[in-house]
């Protein structure tokens, strides 16, 4: 491959955020109907301002600065104190011990975590099986190390109790020699969870065939009422390669502070720490000590988050689900995605034509997969009020353009 051409799959034009703050939209199709712009809402992250970090989270930043060069310059893999910490915290939330020492290292955000996993996985001509949609740097990442992306579609509408993997396939690809399995749960951007039976049908696959498996479970804290959660790692009968990847930038609202964590097999673990030592060297060293609030909360904080997402969310789907547009509600964290109709314009049109005229920025759904041009991303975690108000421009936009 070219390095223009590896360079091309990184395409960051209609990335979550980036299309809608271009400065050459150049929209073809005339605007109709004037204006519907009301308080603007970037549905293409969080709002931290709406769900602020975990109480203590600067307070513990700054005990990092106060602490100098020995948090400034830990390990590459993270100060052993903090590795500890979290160790014992994600091997509890998870049901399966992590060691701290051979099992875990601190990135920069998950998305370091998914770099690092990836480059030490997949190399050029490897076959890799990707869930779509999933989270958009999955495909990315594979393609730009070389490898050859596998697709495995998840048919998540009309589903209930599980994410609606086709299990055949996965198989299918681990026939044809992918040796990597990569996928998000919850799921992003549809926020589905996987079921028991299915994650145990992944183990079992993955074992049987020799294959790496990466989970993304960056959302696994928030979920919704009535909303079971099965850890991979935890099972009896898992991978002999696995890499689970979690971290407080989400749910916690730490985004800011770029922290991740991935916990697995030694040997890969290994691996990352070899690559972060030249790339990032490491998680920046102050910002490490903010995970010791990870996991350790005041008494109802979670419980708290969740309710009022759960309170978002509902309103949300109502609003679709009421202009007749469909949308799965989402089991656990942050993410709509709602299918639109056949509209006059393409989909990157309209969403650019949404911010233009509604104030409102949304990721389309190409960024997710091939199979989801007619969807659009929301992450909901917002304020309130202002995000119905956004949704129901959103609908009206919708009516507007419908063929």
């Amino acid at each position: 491959m070219l390095i223009e051409d590896k360079f091309m799959t990184l395409a960051t034009d209609n990335a979550p955020g980036q299309e809608m703050r271009s400065k050459a939209d150049n929209i073809t199709h005339q605007m109709k109907g004037g204006t519907l712009i009301g308080t603007p809402v970037d549905f293409s992250h969080g709002d931290v301002d709406a769900f602020e970090p975990t109480p203590g989270s600067f307070d513990a930043f700054a005990d990092g600065v106060h602490a100098g060069g020995k948090q400034a310059y830990t390990e590459y893999r993270g100060s052993a104190s903090i590795r500890s910490v979290v160790a014992g915290r994600v091997g509890a939330f998870t049901g399966a011990p992590v060691d701290a020492n051979e099992e875990l290292i601190i990135t920069p955000g998950t998305q370091g975590a998914l770099f690092l996993a990836v480059a030490a996985t997949v190399t050029n001509g490897d076959k890799v099986a990707i869930v779509q949609p999933d989270y958009f740097a999955n495909r990315k990442l594979v393609q730009f190390f070389g490898g050859e992306m596998v697709p495995v579609i998840l048919g998540y509408e009309g589903k209930d109790h599980d994410a609606g993997i086709n299990l055949n396939e996965l198989e299918q690809a681990f026939e044809a020699g992918a040796k990597v399995f990569v996928f998000s749960n919850p799921n992003n951007p549809t926020g589905v969870v996987y079921s028991k039976t299915e994650i145990e049908a992944i183990a079992k696959l993955a074992k049987a065939y020799g294959a790496t498996v990466i989970v993304d479970q960056l959302y696994s804290r928030l979920r919704y009422e009535g909303t079971s959660y099965t850890h991979l790692r935890a099972l009896s009968e898992r991978p002999n390669n696995l890499i689970t990847i979690m971290g407080p930038s989400k749910s916690e609202s730490l985004s800011g502070y770029r922290l991740g964590a991935a916990f697995g097999s030694a040997h890969l673990i290994e691996r990352m720490e070899k690559l972060q030592a030249i790339v990032s060297l490491r998680a920046s060293g102050y910002n490490q000590a903010v995970l010791n609030t990870w996991f350790n909360e005041p008494s109802g904080w979670m419980e708290e988050r969740i309710r009022l997402h759960q309170a978002i969310r509902d309103d949300l789907v109502s609003t679709f689900r009421g202009a007749g547009l469909p949308v799965r509600v989402p089991q656990a964290g942050s993410y709509l995605f709602p299918k639109l109709p056949a509209l006059e314009v393409g989909p990157h049109d309209f969403v650019k034509l949404l911010r233009h005229q509604t104030g409102v920025i949304a990721t389309p759904g190409s960024e997710f997969g091939p199979h989801s041009l007619d969807s659009v991303r929301l992450n909901f975690s917002q304020d309130h009020t202002a995000a119905v108000a956004a949704v129901k421009r959103l609908v009206e936009l919708v009516e507007r353009y419908k063929k």
